[in-house]
């Protein structure tokens, strides 16, 4: 385990995760220098995280400072609801990002398959938003897809008018696409079994990475937590940058890693 304090340079964070505050750890990092920001912050009180907090304005700032042109930050929050109310943090920060010039790209839903019941009296709460901010026209977008129900077939739409025979549609005898672009609501089992409060399932994580980044990339997540977000970059070929500042996660994570990667 490596700790801010002992970092001199900041090539000395790549392929690590640094116990320390992020803010202070991305201060290091030289402006646009990273390929995508991955990341599922603590908000809202909804869990004791070791009774640290962050300063999500500073935060949103140095993130948009280090991102390269082209490059994303997928922001992954939900709302707590305190005396009957939904806070709306994350709607506040989403509109805080755009305040300092970040495009809102995409609103995305991961709708937990499984989620814990709370018997509030309104619908279970089984969805979290994952913003997907950036600073211009992304330049990486690697679509997930799955096969169409009528690919290779030929298209036979067509449009009626009143008192016309049928107009062929514009593809009409083309054949039909083999594979669509999925929906940006992703249905993921929720992860289990950690000493973390907070960790999100590694498909989400590896997803994300295929979807907004290549082989090489360097990907950070300032809120490391139970480091999903290193395995999956280790997984799939690219470079990381972590930052957690509770050092009791940071042995809960290395501990994980060394028991399901071999690095």
């Amino acid at each position: 385990m490596k700790y801010l304090k002992d970092i001199k340079d900041w090539k000395e964070l790549k392929n690590e995760v640094v116990c320390g505050d992020c803010l202070e750890g991305m201060k290091l990092i030289p402006d646009k220098s990273i390929d995508l920001v991955l990341t599922s912050p603590p908000y809202d009180d909804l869990r004791d995280y070791e009774g640290f907090s962050f300063d999500f304005k500073a935060t949103a700032k140095e993130i948009k400072r280090v991102l390269k042109e082209g490059a994303v930050c997928v922001w992954i929050v939900g709302d707590s609801t305190i005396n009957g109310s939904e806070t709306g943090t994350s709607f506040k920060q989403a509109l805080y990002f755009k305040e300092i010039g970040m495009k809102l790209h995409d609103t995305m839903i991961y709708q937990k398959q499984f989620y814990v019941p709370l018997t509030h009296n309104r619908y279970e709460q089984e969805f979290e938003y994952m913003f997907v901010f950036s600073n211009s026209k992304p330049k990486t977008f690697n679509a997930i897809k799955v096969k169409t129900l009528c690919g290779g077939m030929k298209s036979t739409l067509t449009h009626r008018k009143t008192g016309n025979k049928p107009i062929k549609g514009t593809n009409y005898g083309k054949k039909r696409k083999e594979n669509r672009i999925i929906g940006n609501i992703w249905k993921i089992q929720p992860a289990r079994g950690s000493k973390h409060p907070a960790i999100f399932p590694e498909k989400l994580a590896q997803d994300h990475i295929q979807s907004w980044s290549n082989k090489d990339s360097l990907i950070l997540d300032p809120f490391m937590g139970s480091w999903t977000t290193a395995r999956a970059c280790k997984d799939l070929g690219r470079d990381f940058i972590g930052f957690e500042i509770s050092e009791e996660y940071c042995r809960v994570g290395e501990e994980r890693l060394k028991q399901e990667v071999m690095f």
